[in-house]
């Protein structure tokens, strides 16, 4: 795929977009325990609209592959903490306010890609630091407490882990661009 130019992957990543918005529709009319309204599916839209546009531009601004995935992983690692955040929360419930420290590390990693001037070597330091906050947010979140006080912190523990893991491979390949 060179850089400035469309290709498969474009049309593959924005008709799996469009795939993934139709789920809960269709789910819809099989179950009741799936109820989105209008302003859900305009969320989603919006979230996903804004996830394909930033990996599509990253494909046409770089030719590293390297970079590219780099971007995507970051992308998706934001998509992520936002997914969850909104759906379910990721400490306690979506109304816990602890919640909103996991923003404040997609804060974090903003700037950091703000500071690096989107370089290849500075983007792997923003998003390790970005992974460390989001680590950070956690152990805060865990520290102060959930609404619910009988349920383990393993499962959030590991939502952690998970929504972070694109966010650690972002950096390694951020480095691994950086390198070329």
């Amino acid at each position: 795929m060179k850089a400035g130019g469309g290709s498969r992957w474009t049309m593959l990543i924005w008709s799996g977009a469009a795939l993934l918005l139709s789920v809960p529709f269709f789910a819809m009319k099989f179950t009741s325990e799936v109820n989105w309204t209008a302003g859900d599916f305009l969320v989603m839209g919006v979230m996903l609209a804004a996830v394909c546009g930033a990996i599509e531009l990253a494909v046409r601004t770089s030719g590293n592959w390297a970079y590219r995935g780099g971007v995507a992983a970051a992308i998706i690692g934001a998509f992520l903490i936002t997914l969850a955040n909104l759906a379910v929360g990721i400490v306690g419930s979506e109304d816990n306010p602890a919640n909103l420290l996991f923003f404040g590390a997609l804060l974090v990693g903003l700037v950091g890609a703000v500071l690096a001037r989107f370089r290849a070597a500075g983007m792997a330091k923003a998003m390790l630091t970005t992974a460390a906050a989001v680590g950070l947010a956690f152990v805060i979140a865990a520290l102060g407490g959930t609404e619910e006080p009988d349920v383990p912190h393993l499962r959030e523990a590991l939502a952690t882990l998970v929504i972070a893991s694109p966010l650690l491979f972002s950096a390694w390949l951020f480095r691994k661009a950086a390198r070329v």
